[in-house]
């Protein structure tokens, strides 16, 4: 009962502060207004609520509710200050979305309908009880999605993808594309994918099992030793979450572009660094701007390499040229069920925007660029995990196919259960390293990565190229 009467109070203070204020945004507001303004809601929000309980205890006078007058007479601080909370969020902020916004263990927000929502907790799905007051509420609040990031979103434009000012990813999508949930034409659904604020590093991947100190070792060689590297995964495996935590292999005196349609990259390791976003426009396509245009732009600064957030249409191309021309040691995401379909997601990618390159020279090209593909999954258990490193062996002309082989695949053992897994990361016993070229250009056969190089390449490769060498 206690609930229905915070929840019945929290919608008439809301709804009564709506009215006074009309519920208008400002367009041009600055920070230093936005929070006198805010103050001044909180203190209207505040004698609202006082005048609510009043009219609420009265009313409950009259009816005889010995119940409900001890409720009201027994709401604390805290409920009074929840209440106010609620209220304020619904009106200035994104209403019960900042309420998970301020979770830091929540990574995931689906909307289905202003009443059917669904969080990521550590991990897991899970419902919620609570709910928007109306579909009309959850409408304001994706408007003031598409307001701040200068969109909108309507029928003739039903999907939008922006950002929030945290860097949360927001999806819109809303009728004719989306249905109700529950039956109706009308549908408005929004997915926020939150990111962590705290910066994995590998040693902490290390300590949560997600790789082995093996693996890394041969990782930061790799890096070092400027390889080309996809890191490839389905949604939700952690590949941006890898991304930063790999990234610290990268020497600190190198200048790196990041190129990204939403700032998930947290790299701090590099001071001469260059970050490039997307812009998507609603209203002017011309004002646009795209990946591959980003990409070419990036080519101009004098970048010793291009780190590409995620690659998802026909900018994989530009990504691969410039592998190919110079900037070795880049790296990006995509989207795989596995390291070979990574290879087959780019030959895809690839023909979308060109499709008069003959699918042989695309699968050359490929093979040419990327030369180590990491491939990430979600396991049973929730828990994230490198289940292989592999090499982009050669373009078999015969079999007009690229040859990808494992050097170390995640098996499970005999520790894994149901609920918790545990594996090992194991080398390929008839596959080592081939392309050993940039190993040797880089001394790291001399150098203290002797000993992980020696266990690592193809000691045939190794002796061709060295012989070669001298």
């Amino acid at each position: 009962m206690k609930k229905n009467i915070l929840n019945e109070l929290t919608k008439s203070v809301k709804d009564n502060i709506k009215e006074a204020l009309k519920f208008q945004q400002v367009e041009d507001e600055t920070l230093e207004e936005k929070e006198l303004r805010n103050v001044e809601i909180e203190e209207k929000i505040k004698i609202e609520l006082e005048d609510k309980i009043n009219d609420a205890m009265e009313s409950a006078k009259k009816e005889g509710d010995a119940d409900k007058i001890q409720i009201l007479k027994s709401l604390s601080f805290q409920d009074k200050g929840e209440i106010r909370l609620n209220v304020f969020r619904g009106i200035r902020e994104y209403g019960l979305i900042s309420k998970f916004r301020a979770d830091s263990n929540v990574t995931e927000i689906m909307i289905n309908d202003y009443n059917n929502i669904y969080i990521e907790e550590n991990g897991e799905l899970k419902p919620i009880e609570e709910s928007f007051d109306s579909p009309e509420e959850l409408l304001a609040i994706i408007n003031k999605f598409t307001h701040e990031s200068q969109t909108s979103v309507n029928k003739a434009n039903p999907i939008v993808d922006t950002t929030m000012d945290d860097g949360s990813r927001v999806n819109v999508v809303v009728d004719p594309v989306a249905l109700g949930s529950d039956g109706g034409d009308i549908g408005r659904v929004v997915t926020i994918r939150r990111f962590k604020k705290m910066w994995w590093t590998i040693e902490r991947l290390i300590k949560e099992e997600s790789l082995s100190r093996e693996v890394a070792d041969v990782l930061k060689v790799l890096i070092d030793c400027r390889y080309n590297i996809i890191v490839s995964g389905g949604t939700g495996s952690g590949k941006t979450t890898f991304l930063n935590a790999i990234s610290h292999f990268i020497p600190e005196t190198e200048r790196i572009i990041t190129i990204e349609d939403t700032a998930e990259l947290q790299i701090t390791s590099i001071r001469n660094k260059v970050r490039l976003l997307t812009r998507q426009s609603i209203k002017n396509e011309k004002m646009s701007i795209d990946i591959t245009r980003l990409i070419r732009s990036a080519l101009r600064m004098r970048p010793d390499r291009i780190i590409v957030g995620e690659v998802r249409g026909p900018e994989a191309l530009d990504m691969l040229q410039a592998m190919n021309t110079g900037h070795d040691g880049s790296i990006s995401t995509g989207h795989a069920n596995n390291a070979e379909n990574m290879i087959r997601r780019l030959e895809t990618m690839i023909l979308q925007g060109s499709v008069n390159i003959p699918l042989n020279a695309i699968r050359e090209q490929i093979c040419s660029a990327v030369e180590i593909i990491i491939h990430l999954s979600r396991r049973r258990d929730k828990t994230r995990k490198v289940v292989s490193v592999s090499e982009v062996v050669e373009y078999d002309f015969e079999h007009n196919r690229v040859i990808v082989e494992p050097l170390f695949t995640f098996v499970e053992n005999e520790h894994s259960t149901y609920e918790t897994v545990k594996g090992d990361w194991r080398r390929n016993p008839n596959h080592k390293l081939k392309r050993v070229q940039k190993l040797i250009d880089a001394g790291a056969h001399m150098n203290e990565h002797r000993e992980i190089v020696e266990g690592l390449a193809d000691e045939e490769a190794l002796k061709k190229a060295t012989q070669f060498q001298e």
